[in-house]
């Protein structure tokens, strides 16, 4: 008499928690319209056609494999992967052209940098 006595509460709670989820699909209005597209991305300041995305070139130097990654034509990092061992990076980290060489590009300290403005 006990067992049924639980059940039947248990089955009288799960039913008063049913109606407020049915009673806010009823509530929604009628009159709801789809979320319109988002805008495409800005389009650069000097008119000049600017890729976001990185150009990578994939070369075949001997046993290794040379990637280039270039924004907007200019090398910014090479991933040099041999065919035994771990890859490595060498990374222009100022634009100065000099690359220095990383094992490993989980250094543990992440700064945020922006490129603000450039000079030609």
């Amino acid at each position: 008499m006990r067992t049924l006595l639980i059940s039947i509460a248990l089955t009288g709670l799960l039913a008063a928690g049913l109606p407020p989820a049915a009673l806010a699909q009823a509530n929604r209005p009628a009159d709801l319209q789809p979320i319109p597209e988002p805008p495409p991305p800005p389009a650069p300041l000097d008119g000049s056609d600017v890729s976001t995305e990185p150009q990578v070139t994939i070369i075949q130097r001997g046993d290794d494999k040379v990637e280039e990654y270039r924004v907007n034509g200019k090398l910014y990092m090479v991933k040099v992967t041999p065919p035994h061992g771990k890859p490595y990076y060498l990374m222009d980290e100022n634009g100065s052209g000099a690359m220095t060489r990383y094992d490993d590009m989980d250094s543990g300290l992440r700064v945020p940098k922006w490129v603000i403005f450039t000079f030609d």
